[in-house]
């Protein structure tokens, strides 16, 4: 059990081991360029913005681990924020993994975010910390659903499915990241869930564990960057703070 005397330290761990093909042939996902600077450092950047966040961890490409430290030790962050690059795994949830065990002691509260994620607000990130440090064990940020969902029998790529149900709009949240958890109700379910157990995400791995998650309200300025197009949605974005905020 932590001390309540002493403040409780924040660490987020950002998997960027992927890569990628959605957004097609090239570099990782993580290391294409936003603005001329490679997304994974506006990602490091987004998390060490939060003054709660003392170390970020980058969890490379199994291979790029060193490209990776030397990409980053390019773009250097303030002396409050301490940096590690460490390699990934296979798979999502055995990089985040990896990144966990990287973490030292005296760590209470970790953040995993997505690389893919570049432009999110720190308001956002602190609004995440604030409610783990209030005592939820997991928190996410997201926001109310703008589309119709339908829920459709899957069929054969091109063949049109089935509809077999429409949830209600109003009771559904569309997820983003940084997703904050007490380290270790998250080292918990990552050692006791197995991936693909219906969990697509780390609050999807406390769920399993039946431990309580909340949400926070999310933004719209931190939606993933997948597709092409929201490369071109992330250009415009970034040219707003630049020019408005005085953004780097």
């Amino acid at each position: 059990m932590s001390d309540p005397s002493r403040p409780l330290r924040t660490a987020a761990v950002i998997p960027a081991a992927g890569r990628g093909v959605r957004l097609g042939p090239g570099a990782p996902k993580a290391l294409r360029a936003l603005g001329g600077t490679p997304m994974l450092v506006h990602a490091v950047r987004a998390m060490a913005a939060s003054r709660a966040v003392s170390l970020v961890v980058v969890v490379a490409p199994p291979d790029g681990a060193t490209e990776v430290r030397h990409l980053l030790d390019e773009h250097p962050l303030s002396d409050r924020t301490d940096l590690l690059v460490v390699p990934g795994g296979e798979t999502r949830q055995d990089s985040v993994r990896r990144g966990l065990a990287a973490l030292p002691d005296g760590i209470d509260v970790v953040l995993v975010h997505d690389a893919a994620r570049p432009l999110v607000p720190v308001d956002t990130v602190d609004a995440v910390i604030a409610a783990v440090r209030a005592g939820a064990p997991a928190v996410v940020p997201a926001l109310p659903l703008a589309d119709t969902v339908k829920q459709v029998e899957p069929q054969p790529q091109g063949t049109p499915e089935p509809v077999v149900g429409t949830p209600e709009r109003s009771l559904l949240r569309a997820v983003q990241t940084p997703q904050g958890f007490d380290r270790e109700t998250l080292l918990k379910a990552h050692d006791t869930v197995v991936e693909g157990e219906g969990a697509t995400d780390d609050a999807g791995l406390v769920e399993r564990l039946g431990q309580r998650v909340v949400v926070v309200p999310g933004h719209e300025e931190a939606f993933k960057v997948t597709r092409p197009l929201d490369l071109v949605l992330a250009e415009a974005v970034l040219a707003r703070r630049r020019a408005t905020d005085g953004y780097v």
